[in-house]
């Protein structure tokens, strides 16, 4: 007879390996399903320095490798398998699997949320050495340093002046098509005197040697542009589109919509960290996985009471 777990977590980033760390330490039984990268996007983290209690900050993959130990530590069992589908069956969910199906009491959604990519030459070969997906996490890394925003929707204005206040000047490219939409917040760049918007380009290249140097910029001519960071600032990919296609309520963008215990629509079921699109920091993707993690216990214990 298939196992029935007490939690199954989607995901191996720091909201599911809190929740899994939370629920364990009880003495639940757990199962996280990770893509096969535990640690989710904070891998990509060079340095991480607001993560309360490391006052001398540590890479990402330190930090996730932490967070893996304890969640071992408590009992948390791991399987690389890749998701395909959830479905609801009353006092338990079933989560398929390209390898099979898990049976669970509840199910913690903790996909994350990953960002879309310029795929130019140079973006990969520097991440973490200059390129950046988060102005927010890096902009202080930058202080006193040439940056270049790259994206044309709110989040690349907003986050293009929370930059202003690290950085000595601040590219921002929309791309031809100029931005999505007129924000309220664009008279506020415009007229900021540590901006430059540079509009009817696209960037073709990022350069550099060991670290960000340029970027390359065409509107007819190559134009080379010297910078110390990039900041691609696209739309998110939701990468929990299968659990959404089961029944997960989310918003137009892809994210889960979650109350303030993380409750999605669907009982027993819920959502933590980047994918329900709240905060956007490990620090917060963490909390949130706790909230999930006490709202599955509290759900179990309603269960199991006569």
């Amino acid at each position: 007879m298939e196992k029935v777990w007490d939690v199954i977590i989607i995901g191996a980033g720091p909201a599911g390996l809190t929740a899994g760390i939370y629920t364990a330490r009880y003495g639940h039984s757990i199962l996280l399903l990770h893509s096969g990268k535990i640690g989710g996007r904070a891998l990509e983290a060079h340095m991480i320095e607001n993560y309360p209690g490391f006052p001398q900050g540590l890479p990402g993959t330190e930090l996730m490798k932490l967070f893996h130990q304890q969640a071992t530590k408590f009992g948390v069992q791991f399987k690389p398998e890749t998701v395909i589908g959830l479905a609801d069956a009353g006092d338990y969910k079933i989560v398929s699997t390209r390898g099979g199906y898990h049976q669970g009491k509840t199910v913690v959604i903790a996909t994350g949320m990953q960002r879309k990519q310029l795929s130019v030459p140079g973006e990969m070969k520097f991440k973490g050495r200059g390129v950046s997906y988060c102005a927010i996490c890096d902009g202080p890394f930058f202080k006193d340093k040439v940056v270049a925003v790259i994206g044309s929707g709110h989040e690349a204005v907003t986050d293009a002046l929370q930059l202003t206040h690290a950085a000595s000047k601040v590219y921002i490219v929309p791309g031809k098509k100029g931005f999505s939409e007129n924000y309220d917040e664009l008279a506020l760049l415009r007229s900021n005197s540590k901006v430059e918007v540079i509009e009817g380009h696209d960037i073709v290249e990022i350069g550099g040697s060991e670290f960000v140097t340029n970027i390359k910029l065409t509107g007819g001519k190559i134009e080379t542009i010297d910078v110390d960071g990039v900041f691609i600032l696209l739309e998110h990919v939701s990468t929990s589109n299968i659990l959404v296609e089961a029944g997960v309520d989310a918003d137009e963008g892809g994210c889960i919509i979650v109350d303030k215990g993380q409750h999605t629509n669907l009982p027993g079921v819920y959502a933590a960290g980047d994918c329900s699109c709240m905060g956007w920091q490990v620090v917060a993707a963490a909390g949130d996985g706790a909230k999930a993690a006490l709202s599955a216990m509290k759900y179990l214990k309603q269960k199991a009471t006569p």
